[in-house]
């Protein structure tokens, strides 16, 4: 059982602990496996008095237990964010950003390096962002009129393309693509954490001002954003085929979730550099 990303091999290597353990093998005819010492047990289910309590049994990750979180996730995000949209004074946009966004960046670091199948805490990041997605998508929205419909529309006409193209094989997975795509995606968060700093003490780069600069960045990130989807197609699909135990269909939407925020964003920055000044 090969992979080329080290964390889901982490995972699969676990996995595969808990079924030696007896915990995930199939019985016969469909029945669930249990450990040796429960052997003589098999074929019965004895539940009285001095009897062992059956043995627990761990589920499979599948497609649909990614999707179905998935579509959860975002109807949490989009009712935090319309909930912000309409609660949030306007006075308070900028605190309420600000402060979504740094909750939601801690949040996201503690999930993505420990890897934890905590559905709580996916939960709670997806609320948060929502927050942080309904501030920035009002700010924009009182510039430029319309602009938040035509970003979410792009986002996931983006997401969907690139889910065709990945299921009919035009891109693919491979190791160097996944290994470019992190190497990518690192250079290009560590040079946007650079630009924020720049900013705070008022240098200007040009990678976020609307200059024929900015749109190039902006659409590297796009492309690069659209991309990662491809990374998270791919986990999903090794996950399943590692058996992975359910439990981990909350990381995989949770990457998927991740993805679609930042493609939203890229897509929202760089329409505006073409709508103009009010």
């Amino acid at each position: 059982m090969k992979t080329s990303n080290p964390v889901l091999a982490r995972l699969g290597q676990a996995a595969q602990r808990e079924r030696a353990a007896g915990y995930a093998q199939p019985g016969p005819y469909g029945q669930p496996g249990y450990p040796q010492q429960y052997a003589p047990y098999q074929q019965q289910y004895p539940t009285g008095v001095g009897y062992p309590a059956a043995p627990p049994t761990v589920t499979p990750m599948t497609l649909d237990d990614v999707v179905v979180k998935t579509v959860m996730l975002l109807g949490i995000l989009g009712a935090s964010a319309a909930a912000a949209w309409v609660l949030v004074p306007d006075a308070l946009v900028g605190v309420a950003w600000i402060g979504a966004a740094v909750v939601g960046l801690v949040l996201g670091m503690i999930i993505s390096f420990s890897r934890m199948a905590n559905p709580a805490l996916v939960v709670a990041y997806s609320i948060v962002e929502g927050v942080f997605v309904g501030m920035v998508s009002k700010a924009f929205e009182s510039l430029y009129d319309g602009i938040v419909l035509q970003a979410v529309t792009a986002t996931f006409g983006v997401f969907f393309l690139m889910a065709v193209l990945y299921k009919a094989r035009v891109i693919r997975a491979t190791p160097k693509f996944v290994k470019g795509m992190i190497a990518v995606m690192a250079g290009l968060f560590a040079v946007m954490l650079i630009n924020l700093v720049l900013a705070r003490f008022g240098v200007n780069t040009g990678l976020r001002d609307g200059s024929p600069l900015a749109i190039g960045f902006s659409l590297v990130c796009i492309v690069v954003a659209s991309l990662s989807f491809v990374l998270s197609f791919h986990e999903v699909e090794e996950g399943v085929r590692m058996g992975l135990p359910q439990r981990y269909s909350w990381i995989a939407a949770f990457g998927i979730l991740v993805s679609l925020v930042w493609l939203y964003l890229e897509i929202l920055r760089l329409l505006s550099y073409f709508q103009g000044d009010d």
